[in-house]
């Protein structure tokens, strides 16, 4: 043993995770919180274990769930100096490797994938209406497949799990069964048939499964709590009856239910795998304490991490007017903080749906602000989005009337209501209770709305567009043929964002009906959500602001908004209080306070009452007044009315302090903060 290599590799750990990184347990699962350096153990516990001679590194096989994150762990280890490096991969490539192999041993034909489903799905049903489309099919088909359901049983799975599928349960199962009966005909496999297949030849092929397990001896896998009961089915396979098994997870960021991952594997791991030894690790590395306060407050009963890095700003709480206005103020603070140690790189923009990604991604392009569109595939490429086009150009007619029909098609009921079956109400909003009858619907239909929206506005630049032309325009702007990487601000899903970091957060769409999304009706799904918001949060290292809108737009309709209800307990984390004791105190304390008050040491700033009296408001609007003609500028380009009644609350007295106030930005604090400080402590005299 080296004992100068084993001690490089120990360096710079705490006490968890060098318990993690030292144990000789067999069977090991380490519970990582968020930013608490799983990646980091997780490599140096097979580094080390290769230093000490009781884990050979040719035999370790580390299961991901995307390729990225396998050439992570592939480059974190050669950097610890592994001269042979473990084999890192999907569930998916290990699993068609073993395939391969196999075939071709055999001198079998390899079957074609079918990387593409909507298509081949949608010549087995006849499209009835609009509301059912072949991508809805497809969910539930992969749904069922993840859950190892077939097609027989699932009609009553989907009732037990209270899906909610596109049409009645047993029309999806005859579909389901076309679709395999099809597929097998014509000799193509999906990717879950991958993970079905190499289970089911390793299970009966005993040389094969023999030789597997004496290739790959040491198993990791990360990112735990995302294994469905496909993938779960296939490890146990993999780690035989004397398994040598380490598992890295977090079950608060246990977010793809809904695409049947079961967290369970991973919160009753000694169940499936008795006598195995855990480790958790609680030491947070990436947030602030103030951040990490209000990421476990949307958490019941959850144990905050334990913050490693200073205090700094608390994260801000806005209400914007509707959402453009929300997109302007985010790109205005975008501005405000893009320093030479802040680059655009270094910031991002989470939100909960991939419409809000390109309508956001194009708000922040028109106000100069470089823009990288992270979601799941460019709104021009996704399926729905396509399909519509496909309509669009059959049809011949203009760009104006070819969006006018589809957005009739959407806004008619029997054709294409909302999930649940709720009357919009008038296309103004007026009167509009979004608790009670105005979701913004599924994510078919926020894309299709989306495309609707840009094509307006498209419109409103080039009166003459064409539908080809506007497409180009999609595929050509800023928006949406951003490359990956670059000096950009990222703005992506909270999905998306799952694994990632930025120094500066912005979560906008914080409200009821997006966060949490409409259709999550029961206690598992709403929880789901919760755990959501908590992997946005705690993506923000440094500064993190939450934003909603009081309207926003979908397609035609004008939906009055509500802020999400999770932003009454952040916003007390934010000022210090533990919010389930708030709770337990008076219930409406929280929400009374975030209607009324702005904390004056957090920089929370949702809606303070607004004084028109106050001498402080009266002297920073007289100043701002000369200043504005002084510039021959409009008053409002200065501060806002919000951004002066703020600063007049919570009364700044040193820089410090006036940073935090929403609305302030680094180079308007530089530029006025000298007088505004000055004005504020001579009229509060």
């Amino acid at each position: 043993m080296d004992d100068s290599a084993s001690a490089q590799i120990l360096a710079g750990l705490n006490e968890e995770q060098r318990v993690a990184v030292t144990t000789d347990a067999r069977l090991l699962v380490i519970r990582a919180g968020a930013g608490s350096g799983k990646t980091r153990v997780l490599t140096r516990r097979i580094a080390y274990g290769a230093a000490t001679d009781s884990i050979d590194p040719r035999r370790v096989l580390a299961l991901t769930f995307t390729r990225k994150a396998a050439g992570e762990l592939n480059h974190r280890l050669r950097q610890l100096g592994l001269r042979q490096s473990a084999a890192a991969g999907t569930f998916h490539a290990i699993a068609l490797a073993q395939l391969r192999q196999k075939w071709e041993e055999r001198g079998e034909a390899a079957p074609t994938l079918l990387d593409r489903k909507v298509g081949f799905v949608a010549r087995l049903v006849p499209r009835v209406n609009d509301r059912t489309t072949p991508l809805d099919l497809v969910a539930e088909i992969e749904w069922a497949k993840a859950r190892r359901i077939l097609p027989e049983k699932y009609a009553e799975a989907a009732l037990a799990n209270d899906r909610k599928p596109p049409m009645e349960p047993e029309r999806v199962a005859r579909v389901y069964e076309d679709y395999e009966a099809t597929k097998a005909k014509r000799n193509l496999i999906d990717f879950d048939d991958i993970l079905i297949l190499c289970g089911r030849m390793l299970q009966r092929d005993r040389s094969a499964v023999e030789a597997f397990r004496w290739s790959f001896r040491h198993l990791f896998v990360d990112e735990f709590q995302d294994v469905n009961p496909l993938q779960f089915a296939l490890l146990k396979v993999f780690a035989g009856p004397d398994p040598d098994l380490c598992v890295v997870g977090d079950s608060r960021q246990a977010i793809y239910a809904w695409n049947g991952a079961d967290s369970s594997y991973l919160d009753k791991f000694n169940d499936h795998f008795p006598g195995a030894q855990a480790v958790a690790l609680h030491q947070n590395y990436r947030s602030t304490p103030e951040i990490l306060r209000c990421a476990s407050a949307v958490l019941p009963n959850d144990d905050a991490l334990e913050p490693t890095l200073p205090g700094g700003p608390a994260p801000t709480i806005a209400s914007h007017a509707d959402d453009k206005a929300e997109g302007r103020a985010i790109a205005r603070m975008l501005r405000n903080a893009h320093t030479q140690r802040t680059r655009w790189r270094d910031m991002a923009v989470l939100v909960r749906t991939n419409a809000q990604v390109a309508l956001l991604a194009n708000s922040l392009a028109e106000a100069d602000v470089p823009v990288n569109a992270r979601g799941e595939g460019k709104l021009i490429e996704r399926p729905e989005v396509l399909d519509a086009v496909d309509q669009m150009r059959r049809m011949g007619q203009s760009l104006a009337i070819s969006l006018d029909d589809l957005a009739n098609r959407l806004a008619t009921p029997d054709v294409e209501d909302d999930e649940d079956g709720v009357d919009p109400g008038p296309t103004d909003g007026a009167g509009v209770d979004e608790d009670d009858r105005v979701e913004e619907g599924s994510e078919r239909r926020q894309l299709l709305e989306a495309f609707i929206r840009l094509g307006r506005d498209h419109l409103a630049v080039d009166p003459n567009a064409s539908v080809q032309s506007f497409v180009e325009a999609l595929k050509a702007g800023s928006n949406e043929a951003a490359i990956a990487g670059g000096d950009r601000v990222d703005v992506t899903t909270f999905h998306q964002a799952k694994g990632l970091e930025w120094d500066v957060v912005h979560v906008a769409g914080m409200e009821r009906g997006l966060s949490p999304i409409g259709h999550a009706k029961t206690p598992d799904a709403v929880a789901e959500e919760h755990r959501l918001i908590y992997v946005a949060l705690t993506r923000a290292k440094r500064q993190l602001h939450l934003h909603w809108a009081e309207e926003r737009r979908f397609g035609d309709r004008v939906s009055k908004r509500k802020a999400s209800p999770m932003l009454d307990d952040i916003s007390a984390a934010a000022r210090g209080i533990d919010p389930r004791s708030s709770r337990s105190r008076n219930a409406q304390n929280a929400a009374s306070m975030r209607k009324n008050l702005a904390a004056k040491n957090g920089g929370s700033l949702l809606k303070p009452a607004k004084d028109e009296s106050d001498p402080v408001f009266q002297a920073l609007k007289q100043w701002r007044l000369s200043i504005a003609r002084a510039n021959d500028v409009p008053a409002f380009v200065v501060f806002n009315d919000k951004t002066l009644h703020a600063i007049a609350h919570d009364r700044p007295d040193d820089k410090r302090s006036l940073l935090n106030v929403s609305g302030v930005g680094p180079a308007k604090a530089e530029q006025y903060g000298e007088e505004v400080l000055r004005l504020v402590a001579e009229a509060s005299d």
